[in-house]
């Protein structure tokens, strides 16, 4: 099950904790370092959402917690932004000597901030991308700015952020007003997409015209109009990912080997992916998404299993009747299939009450366009019950299951 839970130690001797997202042919198109929020953490929904839906666009996500955050080992109170830097140097260096060195980075509100200046030092990173990233990493005092006052005094407060609590130092604080993004940015040679809401009330939508009006070409800005700043809508995580993975298509060189995806030698490979029950299927020269509704829990982020099989059905059909049409030279223009499952009672059923006398009925309702007159559309109709498909449905079907080894 994605993600893959992993651990590696930073500079410092301390074990931070990742979840390495790899899409479901183990043959990425290239690795991606993904660094969370300022109140945040790798198993964050919108990190999560996003880092899922870049690996079912084949690329490879790692995510980690930060120096006293989430599972990772330290105190946040004794970390800085210049640690919080060095974590992601140290990530790509693990990355690198496990697997790939990454050639992007991505980062959502500080996190973006650090990406922008850890990737000057990463050689292989082709590409950063910011998520409401603030334009000077100072912006994030008015987080805490009621306590203030007594970081100066004490040293460190306990602040409130997000309803969450942290230990935040004068160290921390003083750390992030010695960061001038601006004119690091000019230094940057770096391909730059900045995403960012408008409505976004943490961290305004002016600091990515400041980051874009102070880097250097190759740059794009998306506006995120209506998401919140944490990305708290679902569909504005994939709508992300299908962002970076389209605009990396340019911005990063990967060699083009396409090669078949790796089903075990099966003709399909099927497996979870992410929290819920979205499950990724391939076919050795294809991929796509399976997923149950949001109101039995999960993402919708595709058909369910029933709507699979029914577009097996519709999709058998309309191939079987082209393939007729064309056989008998007919002008067959369109065929459109709508279809529907239930389960119903049999008609001579003995006992109507019990649920487990239902059968599955299948509603099938076919839609022919062209020049055809009534004799052919019957035959056509008849045809469409002899597609393989369907054959196969009404047939005794054996089906054996067995553990791997």
């Amino acid at each position: 099950m994605n993600p893959k839970r992993l651990t590696f130690e930073n500079r410092s001797g301390l074990e931070l904790a990742a979840h390495l997202y790899l899409p479901a042919d183990q043959k990425p198109k290239f690795f991606a370092l993904f660094a969370h929020c300022f109140t945040c953490s790798k198993n964050f929904s919108a990190v999560t959402r996003i880092c899922t839906a870049l690996s079912q666009n084949g690329i490879a996500a790692l995510s980690f917690d930060f120096t006293g955050l989430g599972m990772s080992e330290g105190e946040f109170a004794e970390s800085s932004f210049t640690s919080n830097v060095s974590d992601l140097l140290d990530a790509a260096a693990f990355l690198e000597k496990e697997y790939d060195a990454p050639k992007m980075l991505i980062g959502h509100s500080l996190g973006g901030a650090a990406v922008l200046y850890a990737a000057a030092e990463i050689e292989n990173v082709q590409a950063v991308v910011t998520i409401g990233a603030p334009a000077t990493p100072s912006h994030v005092r008015h987080l805490f700015k009621d306590s203030v006052e007594e970081i100066e005094e004490k040293g460190v407060a306990k602040v409130s952020i997000g309803g969450r609590p942290f230990q935040i130092s004068k160290s921390f604080v003083d750390d992030l007003e010695q960061k001038p993004l601006a004119i690091f940015l000019k230094k940057l040679r770096k391909s730059l997409l900045i995403i960012h809401s408008p409505q976004d009330e943490i961290v305004e939508v002016s600091n990515a015209a400041e980051i874009y009006n102070a880097a250097h070409h190759p740059k794009s800005f998306i506006s995120l109009d209506g998401a919140t700043h944490l990305i708290s809508n679902p569909q504005d995580s994939e709508y992300i990912a299908e962002v970076i993975g389209s605009w990396s298509k340019r911005y990063v060189l990967v060699e083009e080997e396409k090669e078949p995806n790796d089903t075990r030698g099966n003709q399909v490979f099927v497996r979870l992916s992410g929290e819920k029950y979205t499950t990724e299927v391939m076919t050795p020269n294809h991929h796509l998404i399976a997923d149950e509704p949001l109101d039995v829990g999960g993402e919708d982020l595709g058909p369910n299993p029933y709507d699979l099989l029914m577009a097996s059905l519709g999709s058998c059909t309309a191939m079987t009747l082209k393939m007729y049409a064309e056989r008998k030279k007919w002008p067959l223009e369109q065929v459109s299939v709508f279809l529907n499952h239930e389960k119903v009672h049999l008609a001579d059923s003995e006992n109507p009450e019990d649920q487990s006398a239902k059968v599955s009925q299948f509603t099938r309702i076919i839609e022919i366009e062209g020049d055809l007159d009534s004799e052919q559309r019957q035959k056509l109709l008849e045809i469409s019950n002899k597609c393989p498909v369907h054959r196969t449905l009404q047939e005794e079907i054996i089906i054996q299951t067995m553990l791997a080894k």
